[in-house]
């Protein structure tokens, strides 16, 4: 087993190697080496070789860099140092962002025609003749790009660290719509707010309560978390959800059916909706400002996380007085006039 495991670290330095010689024969072989062995190497292998490939990538070629960023993203999924994976891989999205956002002009400009949808393997010489190879490569690797920065994005450290979030966000929001839903996940990972305050105003009661929320998602897993907090505190009425579904919207595994305590609503009125994020809740003086009403109709859905692998959590500060809650509400009442 021990020389089974050297094998991985053996096909590493022979890609390293190839690439640097700019033999793609040999930088193939290698390759499908690295995917053979990845399965049987120690967990020692696999951490050096997370931060040796990071650093391989911008030497990589176009066409096979995709792969090699999903071994990394593998290789942090099997407890490598995100942060070490992170810089490398995330400027390579960066790239291929920029690069598959020119496709779909590109694509009308030589003839229109249905877009092609960002698919695996590699762009048929159809399509390359249309566009460019640059351009294909990047469209047809978007979700393997994805998916490898998500590996690095489900952990703290690794967003915390992100200085060009706003420029990954604008770029994957350029072309979500034409890439038919591909970069969804990529865009709510970029939106996670981390450490970030929270007041929610209990309009029925006149309370109010300061939160602070970190690797929440979506609205789903912050509407269980809030209801535990406060309905489940005694703070406000309302459905409590079971232990199990705040757990599950916390850091264990699974689902649990759960149902809805309150309506989300934004300071002007409008609908702050389950299915988006907390981004979307409006920041009113550093804080996201959300408007608790009772739910219009009953509703129920799986509690959980949109990411299985990044945990979240939502903590109640304090219950504002009645005095800083009336200003509150105040706000509220100007911003609906």
């Amino acid at each position: 087993m021990i020389f089974r495991r050297a094998l991985f670290a053996g096909a590493v330095g022979r890609f390293e190697a190839a690439v640097r010689a700019r033999d793609p024969q040999a930088s193939q072989e290698a390759l499908s080496m690295l995917h053979q062995r990845f399965g049987p190497a120690s967990d020692a292998e696999i951490a050096a070789a997370a931060v040796r490939l990071a650093a391989l990538l911008p030497e990589v070629p176009a066409g096979p860099r995709a792969r090699v960023a999903l071994i990394v993203g593998a290789c942090v999924e099997r407890g490598a140092d995100p942060v070490a994976s992170a810089p490398a891989l995330l400027t390579g999205l960066r790239d291929v962002l920029g690069a598959a956002a020119r496709f779909p002009e590109r694509w009308r400009g030589a003839g229109g025609g249905e877009l092609p949808l960002p698919d695996a393997g590699d762009p048929h010489s159809g399509v390359v003749t249309r566009v460019g190879q640059e351009v294909a490569v990047a469209w047809w690797t978007l979700p393997q790009w994805e998916t490898a920065a998500l590996a690095v994005l489900n952990h703290r450290s690794v967003r915390d660290a992100v200085t060009h979030r706003p420029e990954l966000l604008a770029a994957a929001g350029r072309i979500a719509g034409a890439a038919d839903g591909h970069l969804k996940c990529l865009i709510y990972a970029l939106l996670v707010l981390d450490d970030h305050p929270l007041v929610a105003l209990h309009r029925t009661t006149r309370t109010g309560y300061r939160l602070r929320m970190t690797g929440i998602a979506d609205n789903f897993q912050l509407h269980t978390l809030l209801a535990a907090e406060l309905a489940g505190a005694g703070h406000v009425p309302g459905e409590v959800p079971a232990p199990e579904a705040v757990a599950v919207c916390r850091d264990l595994p699974g689902q649990v059916p759960t149902w809805g305590t309150f309506r989300l609503t934004a300071p002007d009125g409008g609908e702050i909706w389950n299915e988006g994020t907390p981004s979307d809740i409006p920041e009113v003086d550093g804080v996201r400002l959300l408007v608790l009403d009772p739910p219009p109709y009953a509703r129920s859905w799986p509690a959980g996380r949109f990411f299985a692998q990044m945990p979240g959590d939502l903590v109640l500060e304090r219950v504002l007085d009645p005095t800083e809650t009336e200003r509150w509400l105040d706000r509220v009442a100007a911003a609906q006039r």
